[in-house]
Protein backbone atom coordinates (compact mmCIF):
# COMPACT_ATOMS: atom_id res chain seq x y z
CA UNK A 1 0.00 0.00 0.00
CA UNK A 2 2.80 2.14 0.39
CA UNK A 3 5.24 1.38 -2.25
CA UNK A 4 7.73 -0.36 0.35
CA UNK A 5 9.35 -3.67 -1.48
CA UNK A 6 7.99 -6.89 0.13
CA UNK A 7 10.28 -7.94 2.59
CA UNK A 8 10.49 -10.46 4.91
CA UNK A 9 9.78 -9.45 8.40
CA UNK A 10 10.30 -12.17 11.49
CA UNK A 11 7.31 -11.56 14.13
CA UNK A 12 8.25 -12.10 17.86
CA UNK A 13 7.59 -15.77 17.63
CA UNK A 14 9.93 -16.28 14.94
CA UNK A 15 12.51 -15.16 16.79
CA UNK A 16 11.54 -15.63 20.65
CA UNK A 17 14.12 -18.68 21.13
CA UNK A 18 17.35 -16.80 19.46
CA UNK A 19 16.24 -14.24 21.77
CA UNK A 20 14.68 -15.73 24.66
CA UNK A 21 15.83 -13.52 28.06
CA UNK A 22 18.33 -15.77 29.78
CA UNK A 23 16.87 -15.17 33.06
CA UNK A 24 13.62 -16.81 32.07
CA UNK A 25 14.95 -20.09 31.12
CA UNK A 26 13.12 -23.36 31.95
CA UNK A 27 10.53 -20.69 33.20
CA UNK A 28 7.29 -22.33 33.40
CA UNK A 29 5.21 -20.10 30.71
CA UNK A 30 1.35 -19.47 30.10
CA UNK A 31 0.49 -18.31 26.64
CA UNK A 32 -1.79 -15.84 25.77
CA UNK A 33 -2.72 -16.75 21.80
CA UNK A 34 -5.26 -16.60 19.26
CA UNK A 35 -5.80 -18.09 15.61
CA UNK A 36 -3.58 -15.34 14.46
CA UNK A 37 -0.78 -16.66 16.73
CA UNK A 38 1.42 -18.41 14.12
CA UNK A 39 5.06 -17.66 12.35
CA UNK A 40 5.61 -17.60 8.94
CA UNK A 41 5.32 -21.14 8.08
CA UNK A 42 1.77 -20.90 9.97
CA UNK A 43 3.19 -22.74 13.27
CA UNK A 44 1.19 -21.90 15.63
CA UNK A 45 2.66 -20.73 18.77
CA UNK A 46 1.04 -23.12 20.76
CA UNK A 47 2.97 -25.18 18.88
CA UNK A 48 6.44 -23.82 19.07
CA UNK A 49 6.44 -23.56 22.74
CA UNK A 50 5.38 -27.38 23.38
CA UNK A 51 8.95 -28.13 21.69
CA UNK A 52 11.19 -24.72 22.56
CA UNK A 53 13.54 -25.55 24.95
CA UNK A 54 13.54 -22.01 26.46
CA UNK A 55 10.63 -22.75 28.87
CA UNK A 56 7.97 -25.50 30.12
CA UNK A 57 4.91 -24.66 28.43
CA UNK A 58 1.97 -25.22 31.52
CA UNK A 59 -1.07 -23.03 30.57
CA UNK A 60 -3.43 -21.75 27.89
CA UNK A 61 -5.51 -18.11 27.83
CA UNK A 62 -7.20 -16.95 25.13
CA UNK A 63 -9.43 -13.43 24.27
CA UNK A 64 -12.09 -12.74 22.83
CA UNK A 65 -12.97 -15.15 20.02
CA UNK A 66 -10.68 -18.03 22.07
CA UNK A 67 -7.78 -18.89 20.89
CA UNK A 68 -8.38 -20.64 17.77
CA UNK A 69 -11.53 -18.15 16.87
CA UNK A 70 -14.55 -20.44 18.36
CA UNK A 71 -16.84 -17.63 19.10
CA UNK A 72 -17.08 -16.17 15.89
CA UNK A 73 -20.31 -13.47 16.74
CA UNK A 74 -19.35 -10.17 18.75
CA UNK A 75 -19.35 -9.88 22.29
CA UNK A 76 -19.80 -13.42 23.04
CA UNK A 77 -18.46 -15.02 26.33
CA UNK A 78 -17.06 -18.04 26.36
CA UNK A 79 -15.49 -20.06 29.35
CA UNK A 80 -12.17 -22.43 29.41
CA UNK A 81 -11.76 -26.01 28.93
CA UNK A 82 -9.23 -28.63 28.61
CA UNK A 83 -7.22 -27.94 25.15
CA UNK A 84 -7.88 -31.93 23.64
CA UNK A 85 -4.62 -31.60 21.35
CA UNK A 86 -2.27 -30.42 24.20
CA UNK A 87 -3.96 -31.59 27.29
CA UNK A 88 -3.00 -27.99 28.80
CA UNK A 89 -5.79 -26.17 30.56
CA UNK A 90 -7.10 -22.86 28.48
CA UNK A 91 -8.61 -20.21 30.81
CA UNK A 92 -10.79 -17.67 28.88
CA UNK A 93 -10.31 -14.13 29.34
CA UNK A 94 -13.31 -12.85 27.66
CA UNK A 95 -15.44 -14.81 30.21
CA UNK A 96 -16.12 -13.92 33.85
CA UNK A 97 -13.08 -12.36 34.41
CA UNK A 98 -10.95 -10.01 31.70
CA UNK A 99 -7.84 -10.50 34.35
CA UNK A 100 -5.70 -13.57 35.08
CA UNK A 101 -6.13 -14.31 38.59
CA UNK A 102 -3.95 -15.97 41.01
CA UNK A 103 -5.47 -19.55 40.17
CA UNK A 104 -4.86 -19.13 36.68
CA UNK A 105 -1.46 -17.86 37.08
CA UNK A 106 -0.91 -20.66 39.94
CA UNK A 107 2.06 -22.33 37.49
CA UNK A 108 2.97 -19.49 35.39
CA UNK A 109 6.31 -17.59 36.50
CA UNK A 110 6.19 -15.83 32.95
CA UNK A 111 2.91 -15.36 30.66
CA UNK A 112 3.67 -14.95 27.16
CA UNK A 113 1.58 -12.61 25.21
CA UNK A 114 1.20 -12.97 20.74
CA UNK A 115 -1.62 -11.46 19.73
CA UNK A 116 -1.78 -9.12 16.54
CA UNK A 117 -3.52 -6.60 16.92
CA UNK A 118 -4.75 -4.02 14.22
CA UNK A 119 -4.14 -0.60 15.32
CA UNK A 120 -7.38 0.47 16.93
CA UNK A 121 -7.91 1.75 20.38
CA UNK A 122 -11.33 -0.50 20.89
CA UNK A 123 -9.97 -3.92 19.47
CA UNK A 124 -9.61 -5.37 22.45
CA UNK A 125 -6.70 -7.40 22.76
CA UNK A 126 -4.59 -4.71 23.89
CA UNK A 127 -6.68 -4.68 26.87
CA UNK A 128 -6.68 -8.29 27.06
CA UNK A 129 -2.81 -7.22 27.74
CA UNK A 130 -3.40 -4.55 29.85
CA UNK A 131 -5.37 -6.52 32.29
CA UNK A 132 -2.52 -9.43 32.29
CA UNK A 133 0.25 -6.84 32.95
CA UNK A 134 -1.94 -5.64 35.72
CA UNK A 135 -2.14 -9.50 37.35
CA UNK A 136 1.39 -10.35 36.99
CA UNK A 137 2.62 -6.74 38.08
CA UNK A 138 0.32 -7.76 41.11
CA UNK A 139 1.72 -11.81 41.57
CA UNK A 140 5.41 -10.60 40.91
CA UNK A 141 5.06 -12.56 37.87
CA UNK A 142 7.15 -11.64 34.24
CA UNK A 143 5.45 -10.75 31.19
CA UNK A 144 6.50 -11.15 27.50
CA UNK A 145 5.31 -10.08 24.43
CA UNK A 146 6.29 -11.44 21.22
CA UNK A 147 6.32 -8.52 18.93
CA UNK A 148 4.12 -8.53 15.70
CA UNK A 149 3.37 -5.18 13.08
CA UNK A 150 0.62 -2.96 13.40
CA UNK A 151 -1.09 -3.91 10.06
CA UNK A 152 -2.49 -0.14 9.33
CA UNK A 153 1.56 1.19 9.96
CA UNK A 154 3.07 2.46 12.90
CA UNK A 155 3.04 6.13 11.28
CA UNK A 156 -0.74 7.37 11.14
CA UNK A 157 -2.30 8.45 14.35
CA UNK A 158 -6.43 9.15 13.90
CA UNK A 159 -8.86 10.18 16.21
CA UNK A 160 -9.74 11.88 20.05
CA UNK A 161 -7.86 10.60 23.15
CA UNK A 162 -10.21 8.32 25.49
CA UNK A 163 -11.34 10.46 28.79
CA UNK A 164 -10.75 7.98 31.20
CA UNK A 165 -14.38 8.96 32.57
CA UNK A 166 -15.45 6.52 29.59
CA UNK A 167 -13.31 3.41 30.26
CA UNK A 168 -13.93 0.37 29.22
CA UNK A 169 -12.99 -3.18 27.64
CA UNK A 170 -12.77 -1.79 24.58
CA UNK A 171 -10.90 1.47 26.07
CA UNK A 172 -9.34 0.97 29.12
CA UNK A 173 -6.61 3.62 29.29
CA UNK A 174 -6.39 6.71 27.26
CA UNK A 175 -5.42 6.14 23.63
CA UNK A 176 -6.19 7.70 20.18
CA UNK A 177 -8.56 5.79 18.17
CA UNK A 178 -5.93 4.58 15.42
CA UNK A 179 -3.05 4.61 18.23
CA UNK A 180 0.13 3.51 15.49
CA UNK A 181 1.91 1.36 17.96
CA UNK A 182 2.64 -2.49 17.62
CA UNK A 183 1.14 -4.75 20.54
CA UNK A 184 4.80 -4.85 21.53
CA UNK A 185 4.80 -0.82 22.12
CA UNK A 186 1.52 -0.78 23.30
CA UNK A 187 2.81 -2.53 26.50
CA UNK A 188 5.90 -0.30 27.03
CA UNK A 189 3.38 2.35 27.37
CA UNK A 190 1.56 0.94 29.53
CA UNK A 191 4.69 0.04 31.59
CA UNK A 192 5.86 3.09 31.83
CA UNK A 193 3.31 4.69 33.03
CA UNK A 194 1.32 2.10 34.98
CA UNK A 195 3.05 -0.65 36.13
CA UNK A 196 6.82 0.75 36.43
CA UNK A 197 7.51 -2.41 38.73
CA UNK A 198 6.46 -5.27 36.57
CA UNK A 199 9.35 -7.34 34.61
CA UNK A 200 8.37 -6.90 31.25
CA UNK A 201 10.61 -7.50 28.13
CA UNK A 202 9.51 -7.44 24.21
CA UNK A 203 10.56 -9.90 21.56
CA UNK A 204 11.20 -7.23 19.04
CA UNK A 205 10.39 -8.30 15.04
CA UNK A 206 12.98 -7.98 12.85
CA UNK A 207 13.02 -5.84 9.33
CA UNK A 208 9.38 -4.08 10.17
CA UNK A 209 9.68 -0.41 9.73
CA UNK A 210 7.52 2.15 10.86
CA UNK A 211 5.51 2.58 7.40
CA UNK A 212 4.44 -0.51 6.33
CA UNK A 213 1.37 -1.94 5.95
CA UNK A 214 0.71 -4.93 6.60
CA UNK A 215 1.20 -6.33 2.82
CA UNK A 216 4.84 -4.81 2.71
CA UNK A 217 5.65 -7.56 5.42
CA UNK A 218 5.49 -10.63 3.53
CA UNK A 219 4.07 -12.37 6.43
CA UNK A 220 1.10 -14.28 6.06
CA UNK A 221 -2.67 -12.53 7.05
CA UNK A 222 -4.50 -15.06 9.33
CA UNK A 223 -8.03 -14.11 10.49
CA UNK A 224 -6.56 -12.28 14.07
CA UNK A 225 -10.71 -12.30 14.84
CA UNK A 226 -13.73 -14.13 12.80
CA UNK A 227 -14.70 -10.83 11.54
CA UNK A 228 -11.31 -9.62 10.47
CA UNK A 229 -10.78 -11.60 7.10
CA UNK A 230 -8.52 -9.03 5.21
CA UNK A 231 -5.62 -6.37 5.90
CA UNK A 232 -9.01 -4.11 3.85
CA UNK A 233 -10.88 -4.54 6.84
CA UNK A 234 -8.55 -3.47 9.41
CA UNK A 235 -7.92 -1.03 7.59
CA UNK A 236 -11.27 0.57 7.23
CA UNK A 237 -12.12 -0.61 10.68
CA UNK A 238 -10.68 2.31 13.19
CA UNK A 239 -14.20 4.41 11.85
CA UNK A 240 -16.05 1.90 10.80
CA UNK A 241 -16.59 0.18 13.95
CA UNK A 242 -17.92 3.37 14.85
CA UNK A 243 -20.94 2.00 13.52
CA UNK A 244 -21.40 -1.12 16.14
CA UNK A 245 -22.84 2.05 18.41
CA UNK A 246 -25.76 2.96 15.66
CA UNK A 247 -28.96 0.61 14.75
CA UNK A 248 -26.90 0.47 11.27
CA UNK A 249 -25.29 -3.02 10.32
CA UNK A 250 -21.93 -2.39 10.42
CA UNK A 251 -21.86 -5.88 7.86
CA UNK A 252 -21.14 -8.45 10.55
CA UNK A 253 -22.84 -11.68 9.21
CA UNK A 254 -21.36 -10.73 5.84
CA UNK A 255 -18.46 -11.69 4.03
CA UNK A 256 -17.73 -7.48 3.86
CA UNK A 257 -18.27 -7.02 7.40
CA UNK A 258 -16.91 -3.14 8.38
CA UNK A 259 -16.27 -2.78 4.60
CA UNK A 260 -20.01 -2.37 3.87
CA UNK A 261 -23.16 -0.84 6.62
CA UNK A 262 -26.48 -0.19 6.21
CA UNK A 263 -30.40 -0.70 7.13
CA UNK A 264 -33.69 -1.59 5.27
CA UNK A 265 -34.70 1.82 5.71
CA UNK A 266 -32.09 3.26 4.17
CA UNK A 267 -32.30 4.64 0.15
CA UNK A 268 -28.63 3.48 -0.73
CA UNK A 269 -28.84 5.59 -4.00
CA UNK A 270 -29.26 8.51 -1.79
CA UNK A 271 -27.31 7.92 0.94
CA UNK A 272 -24.32 7.04 -1.98
CA UNK A 273 -24.62 10.19 -3.94
CA UNK A 274 -24.71 12.31 -0.22
CA UNK A 275 -21.26 10.48 0.51
CA UNK A 276 -19.56 10.88 -2.68
CA UNK A 277 -20.37 14.57 -2.30
CA UNK A 278 -18.47 14.99 0.39
CA UNK A 279 -15.19 13.98 -1.73
CA UNK A 280 -13.58 11.85 1.39
CA UNK A 281 -9.82 10.94 -0.50
CA UNK A 282 -9.40 7.43 -0.83
CA UNK A 283 -12.94 6.12 -0.94
CA UNK A 284 -15.97 5.97 -3.29
CA UNK A 285 -19.44 4.78 -1.83
CA UNK A 286 -21.73 3.10 -3.85
CA UNK A 287 -25.27 1.25 -3.22
CA UNK A 288 -25.82 -2.44 -2.11
CA UNK A 289 -28.48 -5.09 -1.00
CA UNK A 290 -27.50 -6.88 1.46
CA UNK A 291 -28.50 -9.53 3.81
CA UNK A 292 -26.86 -10.24 7.37
CA UNK A 293 -26.74 -13.69 8.34
CA UNK A 294 -26.77 -12.51 12.32
CA UNK A 295 -26.41 -9.61 14.02
CA UNK A 296 -28.13 -6.27 13.16
CA UNK A 297 -31.14 -6.43 10.54
CA UNK A 298 -30.32 -10.23 10.32
CA UNK A 299 -32.60 -11.79 7.56
CA UNK A 300 -33.56 -9.01 6.47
Amino acid sequence: MTGHASRSVLTGLDLFEKRWPKELRGARAGLVVHPASVDRSFAHAVDRFRTAKCSELTTLFGPQHGIRGETQDNMIEWEGYRDRKTGLPVYSLYGEVRKPSPKMLRKVDVLVVDLQDVGARYYTFIWTLDLCMQACAELGKTVVVLDRPNPINGVDLEGTVLDPGYASFVGLKPLPIRHGMTIGEVGTYLREIYYPKLNYHVIRMEGWQRGMWFDDTGLPWVMPSPNMPTLDTAVVYPGMCLIEGTMLSEGRGTTRPFEIFGAPYIDGETLATALNALRLQGVFFRPLSFEPTFQKHART
